[in-house]
């Protein structure tokens, strides 16, 4: 059956704007290798000691299975609600709804946090230490990076492409050389007396206690995440049905190759001493990127790294916002959500009111943690992971469930549509659910809740809180009217997706 409604101009989004370049851009930028990598890198060494290494590669296998699933789906169904859509068509409604409610639950707490980085690296690079110390500037320059990315957002996926080229160019650039360079300072023993050169035992996993591989997983994820960004710009694509899942799997590739190579090379460089610059030292924790700028390159590279994370954190910041405005158009365009979502600017070409709402949702997100606790901004990081793997889980299993009466029509559906997506949905499901475990403790984190854990409190108390919203939706309040799609009217696995028509058949489909 067809996936494709013939003769129908879409959603109102640019089409055919981004290449394959282009796609792969936008996933990279919402990923924030560079802020990624300092945030979390640090927290992996505490968790599991030299193995650092080994925990990209394994964090990149279940990467790797879920993005296959997502080409897969977007090769039959190439709908920028991602989630929600393909959720929706596999599990009906509620699922669809509370996975595309994840989404957004990420891009919220996320963007909160970028725009916190992109001001205190900002703050630093110009010298300004003491501002950056300072709340009350760090959160109004943090506030003004937030308008700042909704505003190029607002203006179309062309200029958000252009914008992104210019910061993925630099962070990949800056990051390569600080990694060449911290092996080559090893190599020829001019790294001090805390380095270490590499081992092959860094890249086995074995031996990791559970908590600890749990732990170092779902940083690993959060450090992944934002790939997918590329199949939610899939409709303003060129090659809709093709070129996002192909972007997807490029990205992962490209995130996969710098990821081991900045862990070796920091691991190596730095050591794994309690004191010092060692990444046992937990004072380090926090950046271990930007710590290492001088001893490697000088005051040069410092002041480089500096400007490389406060614009990876940027970048994220106007990249995630794209997705997540688009991925609430579908769901208003499928009557899950109040029509509003659905308004598209006439001259951008983009949804103009979701995207405002974005933005002014991560503002109030944002000033609420801040202002209430820097702990909780803290925490509400490390929650992130939780949610990343409730609706990778949820995309995985929905691409098995959705293709199940045409898996045993070739070895290449039943591994790619059937084995490999569940197995990419069994590990998400595992890493949510020993992650929250381990979360609820009230020593996990910084912050304590009503006796449990912050982190655990945060993340699953966002994604709880999609539940009443939902409900709000389905019970036809005078403010919504948005029933239909909840008894399954407006979207079913047999209903054509509003996408634009290519001219071209579509690929797979039930």
């Amino acid at each position: 059956m067809s996936t494709h409604t013939a003769g129908v101009d879409g959603k109102g989004l640019k089409t055919g704007a981004l290449s394959l370049w282009g796609n792969t851009v936008i996933g990279l930028g919402a990923t924030a290798p560079a802020y990624g990598l300092a945030a979390t890198l640090g927290y992996v060494v505490l968790a599991v000691g030299d193995k650092a290494p080994a925990m990209f590669l394994l964090a990149f296998l279940p990467m790797l299975l879920v993005a296959v699933a997502y080409r897969e789906l977007n090769r039959a169904v190439p709908d920028c609600g991602t989630t929600f859509t393909w959720g929706t068509k596999a599990f009906g409604p509620w699922v669809g709804w509370m996975g595309g409610w994840g989404v957004a639950v990420s891009a919220i707490i996320v963007l909160a946090n970028v725009a916190e980085i992109a001001s205190i690296y900002s703050l630093r690079l110009m010298g300004l230490d003491a501002a950056a110390d300072n709340l009350l500037v760090r959160v109004l320059l943090g506030v003004a990076f937030i308008v700042g990315a909704t505003w190029v957002s607002y203006r179309g996926i062309t200029i958000s492409e252009r914008l992104q080229n210019v910061l993925i160019l630099l962070q990949f650039a800056v990051l390569g050389v600080m990694a060449v360079g911290a092996l080559w300072l090893v190599y020829s023993g001019q790294a001090g007396p805390q380095a270490v050169r590499p081992e092959w035992g860094w890249f086995d996993p074995r031996g990791v206690p559970e908590h600890a591989l749990a732990e170092a997983m779902i940083l690993c994820i959060f450090v992944y995440w934002g790939w997918d960004a590329c199949l939610a710009v899939a409709e303003e694509t060129k090659d809709a049905d093709r070129t996002p899942g192909r972007a997807a799997l490029l990205a992962t590739v490209i995130l996969l190759v710098t990821f081991v190579l900045v862990s070796v090379a920091v691991s190596a460089f730095a050591g794994f001493g309690t004191t010092g610059i060692g990444l046992g030292n937990p004072e380090n924790a926090d950046d271990v990127l930007t710590l290492l700028g001088e001893p490697v390159g000088g005051p040069a590279l410092g002041a480089l790294l500096l400007l490389t994370v406060a614009a990876s954190a940027a970048s994220s910041t106007q990249t995630t916002i794209l997705p997540t405005a688009r991925g609430a158009l579908s769901m208003a365009v499928y009557g899950a959500v109040p029509e509003r979502f659905a308004s598209m600017h006439p001259r951008y070409k983009v949804p103009g009111f979701a995207t405002v709402v974005m933005g002014v949702s991560a503002v109030v997100f944002y000033l609420v943690l801040a202002l209430v606790s820097q702990n909780a901004l803290q925490d509400s990081v490390a929650s992130l992971g939780l949610a990343v793997a409730f609706y990778y889980g949820v995309t995985a299993f929905a691409c098995v469930w959705f293709f199940r009466a045409t898996l045993f029509r070739s070895p290449r559906h039943l591994l790619l549509r059937g084995v490999l997506p569940l197995l990419g949905g069994l590990a998400m499901l595992w890493a949510f659910g020993q992650s929250a475990i381990d979360m609820i403790a009230p020593d996990y984190g910084y912050t304590v809740i009503g006796g449990l854990g912050g982190v655990f409190v945060i993340g699953v108390g966002m994604l709880v809180l999609g539940v009443p919203l939902m409900l709000a939706c389905a019970l036809r309040l005078k403010v919504f009217g948005l029933r239909d799609f909840f008894r399954g009217e407006t979207l079913r696995a047999d209903t054509p997706v509003l996408v634009p028509d290519t001219g071209e058949p579509p690929i797979g489909g039930l």
